[in-house]
């Protein structure tokens, strides 16, 4: 029997690293409607925040399937109240093994051990995957919380 297992794991670990690089061509290249390229995806993540999803401010969470990196997301504490759930990816040949909804399970208990009592996250329209994934797992749309250029829908959730 092959199981997920999901630990906390620094951001600049090589999986991590590779993780996040698969995250960011995945998201841009969905967004640009073509392959992300290697310099697009070097500057999308340069400077992109991700130091503050570490103790104290927020963490880190990397999924294995049977061993191999498969899935990460992030778990930013944005006041005494609310966590940002954030990077949430599940690499294509993993996904429909049931890893995204462990894993949005392990990030919403880090949260809660930051303190927070609320998830909130945004995305974008064009991610239906992801948004059914949230809907189905108790987050609801809400206000808008924060603004960017690639933030359409906002959804929260009670832990």
């Amino acid at each position: 029997m092959t199981l997920w297992t999901l630990d906390l794991e620094a951001f600049d670990t090589p999986d991590a690293s590779r993780l996040r690089r698969d995250y960011y061509d995945d998201v841009a290249s969905s967004y640009w409607q073509r392959p992300a390229t290697a310099e697009e995806i070097d500057g999308g993540l340069t400077a992109d925040g991700v130091e503050l999803l570490a103790p104290p401010t927020g963490r880190f969470v990397v999924g294995r399937y049977d061993g191999r990196a498969a899935a990460c997301g992030g778990v930013l504490l944005l006041d005494s109240e609310r966590a940002e759930l954030t990077r949430v990816f599940v690499r294509p040949e993993f996904r429909g093994r049931k890893g995204a909804g462990l894993l949005l399970a392990r990030l919403e208990d880090e949260a809660r051990g930051l303190g927070a009592r609320r998830m909130v996250l945004n995305t974008r329209l064009d991610l239906v995957q992801a948004r059914s994934l949230y809907r189905r797992h108790g987050y609801a749309e809400i206000p808008a919380y924060c603004t960017g250029p690639y933030m359409d829908v906002w959804y929260g959730k009670e832990l």
